[in-house]
């Protein structure tokens, strides 16, 4: 009788260690989605805000957000399996096209829409027009990326030719573009906020100009993953679009200073009022996506962009690459 109570009492505890564990870790349960960003960036403001705002909770899910430098790293990162979803330029997913990708990687959510650098000028020059870059040192980005392809389309909409009209320098890693120019080279460069931000500040440059209002609408950063993904996932994607649809809207909807406090845990070492600028200066020329879908015509100007620049093999339909269920499912749950 005595060991009969001993086992009921045994079990009883373990169903009930059971139970209790089980109330214990219900968030570990919610889906994890790894995302692998190209850089940390003010640029992926509203990314943070979806973070810091709670936004990818109340869909249910959980995200690990790393940054893997360059668009190289962070495609790996992705066909390799090391991340779900990548946020990059949406150039890369054509390459992987090009390359004869059996699962092709497929853009799901837009987050930028325009180019996010700035032409900065070592001098000030209240009446600047593009021709006063012919025949200088210019400080520009990598070969194949999207910011130095939109920096050379508008040049060449400004008839500058950016290979003999001016002596480009390619050469210097995408982080030390903005210590280089402040140490004295070159007379232009091409920067991200909140870097343009800073060397204003340091009284070292003057933002002259913007690569993102000169190139056009842009699906220029955009959440994408393997086709084979969205087909095991599908509401975990829409979740996740969801989430990110949300902070748009936060954006647009909420000053420069208030999303720059939000996204200050991401920017430890960054000034607040330099913060707020770069925001500032993205919202004013529309760089945030306010909506997640991808539309054609910026789609088609992107092509035009790596066609000038004599990285696309072949003129790839919006069809092939972009899927906007996701979309266009969280902007209607938001009307």
């Amino acid at each position: 009788m005595l060991k009969r109570y001993a086992v009921s009492l045994i079990s009883a505890l373990v169903l009930l260690s059971l139970i209790l564990g089980g109330c214990g870790s219900s968030g570990d349960k919610l889906p994890t989605v790894k995302i692998g960003e190209v850089t940390r960036s003010v640029f992926y403001a509203p990314e943070y805000v979806a973070i810091e705002k709670g936004f990818f909770k109340e869909e249910g899910l959980n995200v690990e957000l790393q940054t893997t430098p360059g668009g190289d790293k962070t495609m790996t990162a992705l066909l390799s399996g090391a991340i779900d979803v990548a946020l990059v330029g949406a150039e890369t997913s054509i390459y992987v096209y090009q390359q004869g990708a059996e699962d092709p990687v497929i853009n799901f959510a837009q987050l930028t829409q325009t180019d996010g650098t700035f032409l900065v000028s070592r001098e000030e020059m209240s009446d600047f027009d593009w021709s006063k870059v012919k025949g200088s040192v210019f400080l520009g980005q990598r070969k194949g990326g999207m910011p130095q392809m939109a920096g050379e389309f508008t040049l060449k909409k400004h008839e500058i030719d950016p290979h003999n009209d001016l002596e480009l320098i390619q050469n210097i890693e995408f982080a030390n573009i903005a210590a280089a120019f402040a140490s004295g080279t070159g007379q232009f460069v091409q920067l991200f906020e909140p870097q343009a931000s800073i060397i204003e500040a340091e009284g070292k440059g003057h933002v002259v100009a913007s690569f993102g209002t000169e190139s056009g609408k842009l699906p220029y950063t955009v959440f994408m993953t393997k086709q084979s993904y969205i087909k095991d996932n599908q509401q975990v994607v829409q979740k996740f679009t969801n989430a990110i649809h949300k902070a748009q809207l936060w954006v647009q909807e909420h000053s420069p200073e208030e999303t720059a406090k939000t996204i200050s845990p991401f920017f430890k070492d960054s000034d607040q009022a330099i913060l707020a600028s770069a925001v500032k200066r993205y919202l004013e020329q529309g760089s945030y996506a306010e909506s997640p879908a991808l539309m054609d015509s910026a789609w088609n100007n992107l092509l035009d962009i790596m066609e000038s620049a004599g990285e696309l093999k072949e003129r790839v339909p919006a069809e092939k690459l972009v899927d906007n269920t996701f979309a266009d499912s969280a902007v209607a749950s938001d009307k």
